[in-house]
């Protein structure tokens, strides 16, 4: 099965873990990361993760996150397809999504994903 994550999802396991909802879902990511490791899930990764990583102040954080996303990333929707993704999430903001999360749900469609979180 082929999924994309956004950048909440790879933030989530450094959220407050007392709130049970905030460690469920941790527990879930730990989870499906271990999948995309075993080669059970399909990872896609694209250029707004990218650029929003980048934009994450806590370098560990960061380098973690991009450590992962390269090491296990089946395939990557690079900006040369960036006219198509945003052209895509024009018409998803039309529904009150905003740019980047509307980025995100279009590199996911441009990738034929069954996923998204």
């Amino acid at each position: 099965m082929r999924i994309y994550l956004d950048m909440c999802c790879y933030n989530r396991p450094y959220d407050d873990q007392e709130q049970l909802k905030v460690a469920i879902e941790t527990q879930s990511k730990l989870h499906i990361q271990t999948l995309v490791k075993d080669k059970k899930l399909e990872l896609i990764v694209s250029y707004m993760l990218r650029y929003e990583c980048s934009n994450n102040p806590f370098e560990m954080r960061r380098n973690v996150i991009f450590d992962y996303m390269n090491k296990n990333a089946y395939a990557y929707v690079g900006d040369e397809h960036k006219a198509v993704i945003e052209e895509k999430a024009s018409e998803i903001m039309k529904t009150g999504i905003k740019f980047k999360d509307a980025c995100h749900v279009a590199s996911a469609i441009f990738a034929k994903c069954e996923y998204f979180e």
